[in-house]
């Protein structure tokens, strides 16, 4: 049986990082790709569909979100954009994890539709090293820069629902924690699988050299299950 991937949302304030931070913990995987999304809005030049976009028309977008087929959706410059179900749980039950990077609203949306997304949200250290981040853009007026720094502070606040916060401070330490985060939500398993695997080998439970019961060292075979709770492993 194929083990399930995760829907991984990465969020955070313009100017983190975020897609730099992505790009370098994903970089040679084969088990991650990105998500892909759809929008109304018209393709730009070298632009693929379904591979940048999946571009629909707005017909097409307003029925699928009556019918419930986007994990999230959201209108920006008049345009609709939005995560399809279809894709991702295609993806995840091929075994794929896939990663967006969308904002806190829609972040939020796919946590309240989703039992498989995990939501992982990045910082700067403070907010003058994000000032200092949006200025050296050299794009950014004094203006936008306030209003950035303004929403950061609302998303910062929204962070709270997320389930990882990485602060980017440097770019291999937030990456290799993008790894980390990668590799722990891979091997973790909730309780009910861990008691159906634990019910299926409860007569071959056993320690060699660690302590059992705080006394013996010596290997031990557990036939009753609940005796495996006293069974104690030191990593």
């Amino acid at each position: 049986m194929v083990e399930k991937g995760k829907l991984y949302v990465v969020s955070g304030p313009s100017g983190v990082g975020k897609n730099t931070v992505i790009d370098k913990a994903i970089a040679g995987r084969d088990d991650i790709c990105f998500s892909t999304s759809v929008t109304t809005r018209k393709p730009r030049e070298g632009e693929i569909d379904g591979e940048d976009y999946f571009f629909i028309d707005r017909e097409t977008f307003d029925k699928m979100v009556r019918d419930g087929q986007l994990l999230e959706h959201a209108t920006y410059v008049s345009n609709g954009y939005g995560t399809p179900k279809a894709f991702v749980e295609e993806k995840i039950s091929q075994g794929m994890s896939v990663i967006s990077d969308i904002d806190v609203q829609g972040g939020k949306q796919i946590k309240a539709a989703t039992d498989y997304s995990v939501l992982i949200f990045i910082i700067t250290p403070t907010m003058d090293e994000l000032r200092k981040r949006l200025e050296a853009r050299g794009t950014e007026t004094e203006d936008s820069i306030k209003s950035r720094l303004e929403r950061a502070k609302e998303e910062y606040a929204e962070s709270i629902d997320y389930d990882y916060i990485i602060v980017n401070d440097d770019l291999d330490t937030a990456a290799e924690e993008m790894k980390a985060i990668f590799t722990a939500e891979k091997i973790s398993q909730p309780f009910d699988k861990a008691f159906k695997a634990a019910k299926a080998i409860q007569d071959y439970v056993f320690t060699d050299g660690y302590a059992v019961d705080g006394q013996s060292t010596e290997r031990k075979f557990v036939s009753d299950l609940d005796s495996a709770e006293e069974v104690v492993v030191y990593a």
